[in-house]
């Protein structure tokens, strides 16, 4: 952990260096998951050429060795640093329903560089926030993810743990992160549809205690605006009553949006992950 620290008290131009070297490494000598990335952008962006595509893949290969700099960064990062490079708009909106003692959702997708989100979502917000997280099996990694996502405040909390306590949901108000593009594992229940024009599946935590206890839902967009600066904007994406609303409302609007946000800069979503695996 100390090698980190030290690591992290490093000007971020400076970790960008290592970075780039990074990036070259991925894209021309190991060409990181190449075939992956290849297919996942052909079914999403049939309508771009090849050429187009590769252009995507390349800043990809950017982004991707981009964000292990900045969540190193994260671990001595200043809070005045961090509000000049990651701008949030609208968080007084996510904050209402807990002000007014209802827990509320934010559903977040994996677009670079959703750690920042996390830990700019503690930052800036007034009120408690628990985020949900898959447990990382080496313990060392476990810690440090633990450690960087709480810089600024805020708690997570693991996936099992969260199932068993969030019934206190309407006894603690808070808002809940959920990162809800992950790929469930066949022994959960899943909801299967169409994401970027290929069947997917996914999670259906956000839609299951929204509609069972009347939270108010936000989707957490991500833009970058250059190198190593962020805007983080909430966007309304459900609120009760919902009564009247079909099965899986939820998770499909949250689809739409995400899709919206993923074709406003493609290069920043994470194309190597195998995501359309059923």
């Amino acid at each position: 952990m100390l090698f980190f620290r030290l690591l992290s008290r490093l000007p971020l131009s400076v970790l960008y260096l290592f970075t780039d070297i990074l990036y070259l490494v991925a894209r021309f000598v190991i060409r990181y998951r190449k075939k992956v990335i290849d297919e996942n952008l052909r079914y999403a962006f049939p309508e771009l050429t090849d050429k187009e595509r590769k252009k995507v893949r390349n800043r990809f290969y950017r982004n991707f060795s981009d964000t292990f700099a900045e969540t190193i960064k994260l671990l001595t990062i200043s809070e005045e640093e961090f509000r000049r490079r990651f701008v949030i708009v609208n968080q007084p909106d996510l904050d209402a329903p807990v002000h007014q003692g209802v827990s509320s959702i934010m559903m977040t997708g994996h677009i670079f560089n959703w750690e920042w989100g996390v830990v700019g979502t503690n930052l800036y917000t007034e009120v408690p926030v628990e985020t949900v997280y898959l447990k990382v099996n080496n313990p060392f990694f476990n810690e440090l993810i633990k450690k960087i996502r709480t810089r600024f405040g805020g708690y997570v909390t693991e996936k099992k743990a969260f199932r068993r306590g969030m019934l206190t949901l309407g006894r603690d108000p808070r808002i809940v992160l959920l990162g809800s593009d992950q790929r469930p594992p066949s022994s959960e229940n899943r909801y299967q549809r169409d994401f970027l024009n290929r069947p997917a599946v996914f999670f259906e935590g956000g839609e299951f205690l929204s509609k069972k206890m009347n939270l108010y839902v936000h989707y957490g967009k991500m833009t970058k605006v250059k190198r190593g600066y962020y805007r983080y904007e909430y966007l309304p994406l459900a609120s009760p009553p919902y009564d009247a609303e079909e099965p899986h409302s939820i998770t499909d609007r949250f689809c739409e949006m995400l899709e919206e946000n993923i074709r406003e800069q493609p290069d920043m979503y994470l194309w190597s992950h195998k995501r359309w695996k059923i």
